[in-house]
């Protein structure tokens, strides 16, 4: 009797007591350590909302805050220098997004491939292609209907005075060819910080040869008569290529996770650099009123004259603009709603971050960080799709480069007094999606691919310089179509792997459980719970079955 009476003295110790003291043979005991702090006051009402949206508010803040003081110092025609001191903290912003690109597509791409087996990786990466293949190419279609329903190109804005002496060659097999050369890189570290292209340099000829050995300005009268042959030479540039590195680590993570327990520690690793790279954008995101309010005054008041250059190309912005909102707001949320028979403008909402963000820094890796914050932490999209499918789609699915480059290229025929017959219509479809596919995510990427668009219809290169006034602009508008092309592809491949998905939970939960005997008992390490003895001191068991509440408040053992 005196044992159960210690017993239940110890066990209301332990329990501790509902009025905050507690009393034990007539001694009262100190509260416990976790009964002095105050539990967190939940918040409620509008109180809740702006607290979880606090860094939505605060990055619209910088966007409203960068287009203010843009145009508000237009007027005061400021120096170079202090046009360039204005959009230097958005420079270091920028920088510091870009720093974290490359580690964070490596680690959530070799963690996200590793965690699925190599089949699961297969229906997600044919899912994923054949989703983003389809929406670039309805793109194309639809910048193409928008285009020839309002033609925004006027013949009479022609002016052959602004046309360069820009006479590159481009074309789409060049475009395809550095594509496959970027995707298989001889050189891992090479493609870390430099990408494959095709260019054309005069062939070299004995008369050339001759010309580097002897006096070359008395032969240059002859040089020059003739045109020189040009010849095709796959050089290297500055900028990473990420379609190099995506693919060696989805191969390098499908293979990885096949190894079994071996491959356990290195795919620790990976997550954790994720985990690590995550925690730094958090810190980043807390500059983001300050870099992006920069960025946008800097390229406000870097234009030389804006009235101008509206008032020309403003029904170009308009085309653009009308065809990203249909897609925004019409396509991709029928898409959303006919696979995952949701509200899919929760699903918007919750991407306004990662939207602003991209519209910023007219970059969909830069905007990538912020990207798996919103489809992580907010929309609870999983992170073995989201780590799969966002680091291929910020390289591959640029559907607003599609419907940019179908619309500008016909604007520019339009404005050259061209008729483009069915033949050439099909050919602006098919360059547009083929050229945005092999798009780089980086700012202005898609002028360069228009130039493969009006070589194959035959129009005149040099009139792209004629967007480059407004494409600081269009530019950014486009990249947010790129952005949620990412996220709505992702939300819809978890969709339709949602069987494998669950599979392979169960496969994992299978594979932790202990093996069961024939006869019921339960087997670990080869022995069963009959030869396993396991002591656990009296004074830590409670019997429930023989335990009664008879008032509430006491606890009576019988």
């Amino acid at each position: 009797m005196e044992r159960s009476e210690k017993f239940s003295d110890y066990l209301f110790a332990k329990m501790g007591p509902h009025n905050g003291t507690t009393t034990v043979n007539g001694t009262e005991l100190p509260p416990k350590t976790t009964e002095r702090s105050e539990a967190p006051v939940e918040l409620t009402g509008w109180r809740k909302w702006f607290h979880e949206n606090l860094m939505l508010l605060v990055t619209l803040s910088g966007v409203v805050l960068g287009v203010a003081l843009g145009f508000s110092l237009r007027p005061l025609k400021l120096h170079a220098d202090s046009i360039m001191l204005i959009a230097y903290p958005g420079e270091l912003f920028m920088r510091v997004l870009k720093l974290m690109i490359l580690p964070l597509i490596i680690s959530s791409l070799i963690a996200g491939s590793a965690s699925l087996n190599a089949k699961m990786n297969g229906k997600i990466a044919l899912r994923t292609l054949v989703y983003f293949t389809t929406t670039s190419f309805f793109n194309a279609c639809l910048g193409i209907a928008l285009v020839l329903l309002i033609h925004p190109g006027d013949p009479g804005m022609h002016n052959t005075a602004d046309r360069s002496a820009d006479s590159r060659s481009a074309n789409l097999l060049d475009s395809l060819l550095d594509l496959g050369r970027n995707v298989f890189p001889d050189n891992l570290f090479q493609a870390a910080f430099q990408q494959a292209h095709t260019v054309y340099v005069p062939k070299p000829s004995i008369r050339s040869v001759f010309n580097d050995t002897v006096n070359q300005t008395s032969l240059m009268d002859d040089v020059a008569d003739e045109p020189p042959e040009m010849i095709r030479v796959v050089q290297y540039r500055t900028g990473t290529n990420t379609l190099g590195i995506v693919f060696f680590c989805l191969v390098f993570g499908t293979l990885l996770g096949t190894i079994g327990q071996k491959g356990q520690i290195v795919i620790d690793f990976f997550s954790a650099v994720f985990e690590v790279v995550m925690r730094m954008v958090t810190c980043v995101m807390w500059l983001t009123p300050v870099g992006i309010s920069s960025v946008i005054a800097g390229k406000i008041l870097g234009v030389n004259d804006l009235n101008l250059v509206m008032s020309q190309l403003m029904w170009f912005i308009i085309t653009v603009a009308i065809g990203v909102c249909i897609y925004q707001f019409i396509v991709m949320q029928a898409i959303y709603f006919v696979f995952l028979r949701r509200n899919p403008f929760k699903f918007y909402a919750g991407l306004i971050h990662a939207l602003l963000t991209a519209f910023a820094t007219a970059s969909t890796a830069a905007a990538l960080p912020i990207t798996f914050r919103c489809m992580n932490d907010k929309l609870r999209v999983d992170q073995r799709i989201t780590r799969f499918v966002l680091p291929i789609g910020c390289n591959i699915n640029m559907d607003g480069t599609a419907l940019f480059i179908s619309i500008a290229s016909i604007f520019i025929a339009q404005m050259s007094g061209m008729t483009l017959g069915f033949g050439e219509l099909v050919t602006v479809l098919l360059t547009s999606t083929a050229a945005s596919m092999s798009s780089a995510s980086v700012p202005s990427a898609a002028l360069v691919l228009l130039l493969v668009v009006l070589t194959a219809i035959d129009a005149p290169v040099q009139d792209v310089t004629l967007l480059f006034a407004v494409d600081w602009f269009v530019d950014r508008i486009r990249t947010t179509n790129n952005m949620l092309g990412d996220c709505y592809a992702a939300a819809v491949v978890e969709q339709l792997s949602k069987k494998e998905l669950m599979a392979l939970d169960a496969a994992v939960i299978y594979q932790e459980l202990p093996i069961s005997t024939p006869n019921g008992h339960i087997s670990i390490d080869g022995q069963t719970d009959l030869d396993i003895k396991v002591s656990i001191p009296d004074s830590v068991i409670v019997d429930l079955n023989n335990a009664v509440n008879a008032n509430g408040s006491t606890i009576k053992r019988i």
